[in-house]
């Protein structure tokens, strides 16, 4: 009887793993096939590498290029991830090495509440407090790539700092009692021991927290201006979520403007694609190295 209901278990999350998969394959199949007619009327090159977007269909010569857009999606996702790393990465050490168990009970609801704020909140602060804060440095738009990436960095922190803390708790607790009894000091054992053993871990949450900032559009799209053009830190920008949040509405079904949004959207994936097993091919490098 007990072999059966195992059986029966093992059957049904077996099930349940390979609907997972089917729905991510019917999910890229359904991307790809919208983007096709997109591809084949402009070309695949055009669309990664032309720099003018203008697909209004009474325009003389419409162009689809969105270069740019990826761009601007890479460098707000490589600031984001850069400013929640390094400010990840130090609070999880200091809840891991530093913090006693109820000090982390207490303390890490309120971090992983920030990750249930909706995005429009965020883009509400971002615009009455970033944005309002780089005009009054004088800039003529506080929206900037430099604004989306901070606003950014705070809503993937809390992915960044559970990530992060779970490894170092289980690193700091297996070397705790060693480096007691050598005389270490906690902050030692946290710089030279617990962080080089966590890299793999701190990959992890890196390759989480892009995932999620690539694929922002709301906070994004209210503090980045939604500029076409080529991206610079001080200067507006658009990504590739938010030209398709904004455009998919008035697209008409069917026309090359519908398909190269599609086309926009698989590229997106690509990238996340290539991002995630970069990240892979890191963590088993560190692993072959004798990294934990």
């Amino acid at each position: 009887m007990r072999k059966a209901e195992d059986r029966l278990i093992q059957l049904l999350l077996g099930a349940l793993t390979l609907i997972t998969v089917l729905l991510l394959a019917f999910l890229i199949f359904f991307i790809f096939r919208e983007s096709l007619p997109a591809i084949r009327e402009v070309g695949l090159k055009a669309l990664l590498l032309g720099d003018s977007w203008r697909p209004i269909i009474y325009s003389d010569a419409p162009s689809f290029g969105f270069r740019n857009m990826i761009l601007s999606t890479l460098y707000v996702s490589a600031l984001a991830v850069f400013f929640a790393l390094i400010v990840g990465v130090g609070c999880a050490l200091y809840l891991a090495c530093a913090a006693t168990e109820r000090q982390r009970t207490l303390v890490m609801p309120y971090i992983d509440l920030l990750a249930s704020i909706p995005s429009v909140v965020y883009g509400f602060v971002g615009l009455y407090i970033v944005v309002k804060f780089f005009e009054t440095c004088g800039m003529a738009t506080g929206e900037s790539v430099l604004a989306g990436g901070i606003v950014l960095s705070v809503m993937i922190l809390p992915y960044m700092i559970s990530s992060c803390c779970d490894t170092m708790v289980r690193i700091c607790n297996r070397y705790r009692a060693a480096s007691h009894a050598m005389g270490v000091s906690k902050w030692y054992m946290a710089g030279q021991m617990v962080l080089p053993a966590s890299l793999r871990g701190i990959l992890i949450s890196m390759a989480l927290a892009t995932g999620r900032a690539m694929g922002e559009t709301m906070a994004v799209m209210m503090v980045m201006g939604n500029a076409i053009g080529v991206p610079t830190l001080l200067g507006k920008g658009e990504t590739i979520s938010a030209l398709i949040a904004m455009e998919m509405g008035i697209a008409v079904v069917g026309s090359t403007h519908y398909s190269a949004l599609y086309t926009a959207g698989f590229v997106l994936m690509i990238l996340l694609f290539a991002i995630n097993l970069g990240f892979e091919a890191l963590k088993r490098k560190l692993k072959g190295g004798g990294w934990v």
